[in-house]
């Protein structure tokens, strides 16, 4: 591997952890969120310091310039990512589905309550007969 390519991936993966860590110092990730991109960044470290990893895992997988299995790398981290991110997602999407009805179910008994209790007019029940004269 090239000195230059190597040296353009320790700081890339460098920046991407420090990018990381300022993100969390700000309260602007989740420490849940950030250990994915914290082990990706690490693997991507490890890999630009250990050039003779990366070439065996390029032979490994039949890749004949190291650096792309490299990239290859990265890019099935960043496939585990979306994927764990849309696990996410559809979990809080099936929360806020829930949690909406769960709120017309209380204010619909809230409104129902509050009619009963001020005396208003309430929308008759089955089963009410009305006042007759």
């Amino acid at each position: 591997m090239n000195a230059r390519i190597q040296l353009f991936a320790v700081a890339g993966a460098l920046l991407v952890m420090a990018l990381i860590f300022e993100l969390i110092r700000k309260r602007k990730l989740l420490e849940e969120y950030s250990l994915l991109w914290f082990v990706a960044a690490v693997a991507l470290l490890i890999l630009a310091i250990w050039r003779d990893l990366l070439e065996i895992l390029a032979r490994v997988m039949g890749i004949y310039y190291a650096p792309s299995a490299l990239f290859l790398i990265a890019l099935f981290f960043g496939v585990v990512l979306f994927l764990h991110f849309t696990l996410v997602i559809s979990k809080l999407t099936r929360r806020t589905t829930r949690l909406t009805q769960e709120i017309g179910l209380l204010r619909a008994e809230l409104e129902e309550l509050r009619a009963r209790t001020l005396g208003s007019p309430a929308e008759p029940e089955p089963g009410d007969s009305p006042d007759l004269p």
